[in-house]
């Protein structure tokens, strides 16, 4: 592994069904162009006429050129723009089958609980499906054996990021493997200077540019650690730091519901995706690990 700080471009693509487009758009929109970001949202919005253009005709309606079309069709995890038109004609059809329409999400001052609780719990699964849809099962693979064979995990994330960094830890813990949260920078930075080859550094930030997480990430990959980054956006500089990047969901943020909170359901799901994985690789131990941290506890739950 070079020590250099690698390209700000995400792991290799994958092909996403037609139902994850959009998840994958809103993933990805911001870290993108003006003009590539033009062509995703415009296909993602009207996917059954985009589905019925040329490769010239997309360009032509968006206002770009064919190049652009091509690159954002890669951008979206497709080899080209024929695998994203067929996607698209797919897209079309679930539409068109009589499905109801999305709720939509946007929360009001004067809305009665009722509707706030139906528009919370509707943007929290979609949160949860375009995370899924979204992320990289190899990256996570990889994830998952570095941490199931560390000697020792650090996990960095600050406010809501925090409390999930907090949460990997506490599993971690649970199965019997040494794990620290860190949300003090500089004790984040004293800590990473003590990391090695064997060791990994976890790195939790939705925008992906918060220094007072991606600073230690960049001092453990510095010194050889095995790097993961859990972000929103999988062009930002904490990438630039990490041997592993898994996505989560793009935040829809308003006035009563910060980024904060919804990007919070994304990590949470990864964050147990790579905690189970890290579960069963390591069974043998993790397994009479949990039982005896249930029974340590089980008489403060009577």
């Amino acid at each position: 592994m070079t020590q250099e700080a690698k390209e700000t471009f995400p792991p290799e693509a994958f092909r996403p069904a037609p139902a994850a487009l959009a998840g994958k758009v809103r993933t990805l929109a911001p870290s993108m162009t003006r003009s590539m970001r033009r062509v995703a949202e415009t296909v993602a919005n009207d996917p059954a006429g985009c589905a019925a253009l040329t490769v010239t005709g997309l360009a032509e309606r968006t206002g770009t050129s064919e190049a652009t079309v091509v690159r954002t069709a890669r951008a979206l995890g497709y080899a080209g723009y024929r695998d994203l038109r067929l996607a698209l004609a797919g897209l079309a059809a679930q539409q068109q089958s009589g499905r109801a329409p999305a709720l939509t999400t946007d929360i009001a001052v004067d809305d009665p609980l009722a509707d706030v609780v139906a528009k919370l719990a509707h943007d929290e699964q979609q949160t949860l499906a375009d995370t899924a849809a979204g992320l990289d099962t190899a990256q996570l693979e990889a994830a998952v054996g570095a941490a199931a064979a560390a000697r020792r995990i650090d996990v960095y994330g600050v406010g809501a990021s925090g409390l999930v960094a907090q949460d990997l830890t506490q599993k971690l813990l649970r199965i019997g493997l040494l794990a620290h949260a860190h949300s003090d920078t500089h004790l984040a930075v004293t800590n990473a200077v003590q990391l090695r080859a064997g060791d990994v550094a976890v790195a939790i930030t939705h925008s992906g540019s918060t220094g007072d997480v991606v600073e230690p990430l960049r001092v453990a990959f510095e010194r050889g650690a095995t790097t993961v980054a859990i972000t929103g956006r999988p062009r930002s500089s904490v990438t630039q730091y990490a041997d592993h990047v898994l996505t989560t969901s793009t935040a829809r943020e308003s006035e009563l519901r910060p980024a904060a909170m919804s990007s919070r359901t994304g990590q949470l799901l990864v964050v147990d995706c790579l905690f189970v994985g890290v579960a069963q690789r390591t069974y043998a131990s993790a397994g009479p690990a949990l039982a005896a941290s249930y029974e340590a506890l089980a008489h403060r739950h009577r």
